[in-house]
């Protein structure tokens, strides 16, 4: 069934764009995610208190509908500085850059959560090629491409040893009628999570399975069931 959609899918864009986005990129930065939180909050010990959310918090949306800037796509995030960079030679570039951006989120009861986060950069080329003639992706494709990039991803960094604990996947569909600060109670609902979390392991009990977690039988059920995405939680958000 997967082989079959995958056919129909543009020659499995999505599993590509994903196996890249990990060798590329995530493989390379998530290691030093710890290094990185812990020289920050020596120098700044009151805003990242709860290790659980020392990770890199990357947002998923089904849409493909990715923000440039996080602080346009809500209001309540906003931008608080850069974590410590690295520099690698790759490629032929010297000292190319990678750095990630710490933002503070603002919730329902005006307290601030931060953490750093990000957009899953392949799924603008996702979204780029529903919009190109040349590429002829449909809509529907692109949104099984975006389920299919999800699910690979997560499936690859379940089985990376260097970048265990140091991610957090956010995956989300935006409501029909549009709200102004969805994004932030996504975000801030994770962070709960991860305070919850540490909270249990603390106390020698086992931590939560969050309810946004999106296995592969449940992902696998939307992609053959529906051309649209099922809600992936029902908590209220």
């Amino acid at each position: 069934e997967m082989s079959e959609m995958s056919e129909r899918s543009k020659q499995n864009v999505a599993h590509g764009l994903a196996w890249s986005y990990y060798i590329g990129y995530l493989k390379i930065v998530l290691p030093r995610m710890k290094k990185s939180m812990e020289e920050f909050c020596r120098a700044n010990p009151n805003l990242l208190a709860c290790r659980k959310t020392w990770k890199l918090h990357i947002l998923v949306p089904l849409s493909c509908d990715v923000y440039d800037d996080l602080e346009k796509a809500d209001s309540k995030i906003q931008y608080v500085t850069d974590l410590t960079e690295t520099t690698l030679a790759r490629a032929g570039t010297k000292k190319r850059v990678y750095k990630h951006s710490l933002y503070a989120i603002r919730d329902e009861d005006n307290q601030l959560w931060h953490c750093a986060v990000e957009y899953a950069t392949p799924l603008q080329s996702l979204y780029a090629m529903s919009q190109d003639e040349c590429a002829a992706f449909s809509r529907e494709e692109r949104l099984e491409q975006a389920k299919l990039f999800y699910r690979t991803l997560e499936e690859i960094l379940k089985g990376s040893k260097e970048c265990a604990d140091a991610y957090r996947l956010i995956a989300y569909e935006e409501p029909e009628e549009a709200e102004i600060h969805f994004l932030s109670r996504e975000i801030v609902w994770h962070l709960r999570q991860e305070h919850h979390e540490e909270i249990a392991v603390l106390e020698g009990s086992h931590p939560h399975t969050p309810s946004t977690a999106l296995d592969s039988a449940e992902l696998n059920l939307q992609i053959s069931v529906s051309d649209l995405p099922q809600p992936l939680r029902t908590d209220g958000f």
